[in-house]
Order: C-alpha cells, then structure tokens, then sequence
C-alpha cells in the first residue's frame, strides 16, 4: 500500500539511492508515477508493505517501508533494487555509484568523488560545517534529522579528526 512520503511513521525504515546526474522535469514526473504504482502492489510473501517513495533535488530517490506493519523480505527488498536498476538502464543513470560525495553549497547541489574527499578537506573546499548528504541514514526520522548534517557530524569526521581541524 502507497503512502505519501510525509504519511509514512517516522521509524519507516529507508533507502537512498542517489542519481550520477540530476534528473530532468519529465523524468522525475515519470519515475513518481512509477515509483506510486509499483509501491502500491509491493509485497513480501504476499502480504501488502506500507511504502513510501519521493524523488528529492532531481537527484535522490527515497523508499520507505513501515516495518512496524509488515517487514520486507530480502526478496521484495531485491524487488525495489531492480526496478531502480532497471529505471536506470533505461535512462542511462547509475543510482548504485557510491563513489560520490554529495554537498549542500547553499541550495547548490555540489559533488566531489570519494578519491578526492581528503583532499577537498586539507584545501578547504569541504569545511567541518560544510553541509553534506548522509546517505547511511537508516529510517525516515534518521533523515529528517541528519541527512542533511555537518560535515564534522557524518562519516566524514574522520579526515577532520586526522588533520586536527
């Protein structure tokens, strides 16, 4: 069963998939109605999944499960990687390529490749409370709170930590 993204129970469990490429007005479009259609026959072992599904920036699409009503099971969760995967091979997008880092430059959507990361931080380009993406957030109450974050307060701290910033 589909439910709008801001309907879904705050400890709904997520995914982030992240776009290589921003996403045009129609394709957003699109991959909603796609998203709605096939959340709303999702299931596992034949039990209906209380879903949720939202494309935010162009650029990340996030599904959501209230595991509180019905737990996915490894195969409707392979499910939903394949239709992300197969929604990508048509359009040429890789929703899978975690060798990005996302940035927040005020409202600017900024990336910088993983390889570069330390980098960025002893140039100054990426700074403790540069604002960054953290994908890693595990439920819709996680997101809502730090998936936008510091950088100082994501898996990033580490390169500040090893330069003493």
């Amino acid at each position: 069963m589909y439910l709008p993204f801001d309907e879904i129970d705050f400890e709904a469990r997520v995914w982030i998939y992240q776009a290589n490429r921003s996403l045009t007005h129609d394709e957003v479009s699109t991959l909603t109605e796609t998203l709605i259609a096939a959340l709303d026959g999702w299931e596992a072992h034949g039990l209906a999944l209380t879903a949720s599904g939202k494309i935010f920036l162009n650029r990340f699409v996030v599904i959501a499960v209230d595991e509180a009503k019905e737990l996915p099971s490894g195969c409707s969760i392979d499910k939903s990687t394949r239709w992300m995967q197969e929604i990508g091979g048509q359009w040429r997008i890789d929703f899978f390529d975690r060798s990005l880092a996302y940035l927040d430059d005020d409202n600017n959507l900024q990336t910088v490749p993983v390889s570069q990361i330390k980098a960025a931080i002893s140039a100054g380009d990426i700074l403790p409370d540069s604002i960054v993406f953290d994908n890693t957030v595990a439920t819709k109450a996680q997101w809502m709170k730090r998936w936008k974050a510091q950088a100082q307060n994501t898996w990033l701290k580490k390169y500040f930590a090893a330069l003493n910033v």
